[in-house]
């Protein structure tokens, strides 16, 4: 039994199915969807209540399970759904209810006191490892890699050197400075999501010219993260022209943002009601022509790049992650579409905006390489800068409504989700209130903590001189999984 809903949508609590956990698993299973969220919260008197969102695009829906004080363990779904794996595996974590006959369960932040790593044994086996600490400005994790010579037969991320237990500073005190804080890269997307699930729980309804500026902006973040990733894959692999392009060429993208809000990366931008800076006509007119060079110039240094064949032989069948391994694994967003796993919460939950704009999917042949996820990522700017231009268009339309508008008192008893496509993937924000509006729980989603282990497949058989293009090339977040 599931209770049907759709993204940035307020159910009541009480409309949410409560079954025994064997009964949810078979729903579960019968049901055979993608698995959004998965995590417990205490029930009271020893008991936890597990909530589970799944995909049915262009729904979701959702459901629980109550365990009582003395069950303390459930038959795992992974084995017969395996993108599964790692929600299980933090639920067991959080509430020491065990997924009997889970194929890993092991720790997903509370790594650092009693780790197994996997062993392999032989002549020619080795270990590597690499971290936690890291050379510059690299945040914490440690890589263990089981080689066979030169050959990586395995790879473990072990992770949760910095948890700073954001959910329970969002119960505490939820503000958007703390939103945007969370993940360094995604400040406009993770504002987004928290913000949508404050406005739907005080029934704001946010101006269309509002939207629009947050639109654009979701769009530049992609576009700048995108185009800074293209240099780094480009440093990898020692092409030292296209590091320094495509680095001076991010910079004028963010610096457009510097003068939209007073920061390169988009803090103070978007707020709870709205926006907090408006976007004038000369604002607009400088962008565009600023925009106009930067697609000028990434065109031509990436078309340079595909056309060198030392660097291709780099980039192609490196790091390779089928399109099966990746769906079971889990993985989203750009990690998932460079797979062949078509995952677009932008599309895939669409808003009003997609029909008024025109915007739509457009097609990618992947391959599942270094080689598709640079690609993809040339693809992404060139689409973020098409619906960059559209939303100035129509942002002129509505230069007369309110960039904020003030709510009320949190709704009762409620269950609100928003699903925010960052430009790694989908980024999930899960608010739940009490009998007298509080926050009772607030559950975050990184796409980083489906996409770790996408790593990890994509450096089996592969050199361990490739794990930093391989790694570069996924760009996957610390603080995002760490939470």
């Amino acid at each position: 039994m599931f209770i049907k809903t759709k993204n940035n949508t307020k159910i009541n609590l009480s409309d949410i199915p409560v079954l025994k956990i064997g009964e949810l698993r078979e729903e579960i299973i019968k049901e055979n969807k993608r698995p959004v969220a998965f995590f417990g919260k205490d029930w009271g008197n020893g008991r936890v209540r597990l909530f589970v969102v799944l995909d049915n695009a262009p729904e979701l829906l959702v459901s629980s399970a109550l365990f009582e004080a003395d069950e303390k363990s459930y038959e795992c779904i992974t084995n017969a759904i395996p993108a599964f794996h790692i929600f299980e595996r933090e639920f067991y974590e959080q509430f020491g209810i065990k997924p009997l006959n889970h194929p890993w369960l092991k720790p997903v932040r509370l790594n650092q006191d009693e780790y197994e790593f996997f062993e392999m044994k032989g002549e020619e086996v080795h270990q590597v490892a690499v971290g936690p600490i890291h050379a510059g400005v690299i945040e914490p994790g440690h890589f263990r890699f089981m080689c066979n010579g030169e050959a990586v037969y395995h790879l473990e991320i072990m992770l949760g050197y910095q948890h700073r237990g954001v959910e329970d500073l969002m119960i505490k005190s939820p503000s958007n400075q703390l939103a945007e804080s969370i993940c360094g890269d995604s400040v406009i997307a993770y504002n987004t999501a928290y913000s949508q699930v404050m406005e739907i729980l005080k029934d704001i309804k946010v101006s269309d010219k509002a939207q629009l500026i947050r639109k654009a902006c979701l769009e530049m973040e992609r576009a700048a993260i995108h185009i800074g990733d293209l240099g780094a894959i480009a440093g990898d692999i020692a092409y030292l022209m296209g590091a320094s392009v495509f680095g001076a060429t991010r910079t004028l993208v963010i610096n457009t943002m510097l003068e939209f809000c007073g920061s390169r990366f988009g803090r103070g931008m978007v707020t709870v009601g709205g926006v907090d800076y408006d976007i004038s006509e000369e604002m607009i007119s400088k962008a565009l022509k600023t925009f106009e060079k930067v697609e000028k110039d990434v065109d031509r240094m990436t078309q340079t790049m595909l056309k060198n064949s030392t660097v291709m032989s780099r980039l192609e069948k490196t790091g390779t992650v089928s399109q099966e391994r990746a769906q079971e694994a889990g993985l989203v967003g750009m990690a998932a579409r460079a797979c062949g796993v078509d995952l677009d919460s932008r599309f895939d939950f669409p808003d009003k905006w997609n029909e008024e704009l025109d915007i739509h999917k457009k097609p990618f042949h992947a391959s599942g390489d270094v080689n598709s996820r640079f690609k993809l990522r040339y693809k992404e700017i060139k689409q973020s800068f098409s619906i960059i231009r559209k939303v100035f268009e129509k942002l002129s339309q509505y230069k007369n409504e309110p960039l904020f508008v003030q709510g009320g008192e949190n709704a009762k008893d409620a269950f609100v989700i928003s699903i925010v496509e960052g430009w790694r993937g989908e980024i999930v924000h899960i608010a739940m209130t009490d009998a007298a509006g509080n926050i009772s729980r607030y559950k975050i989603k990184d796409p980083s903590f489906n996409n770790w282990y996408g790593l990890a497949l994509a450096v089996r058989n592969n050199g361990v001189s490739d794990f930093p293009l391989c790694n570069k090339s996924h760009n996957l977040s610390y603080c995002g999984n760490d939470l």
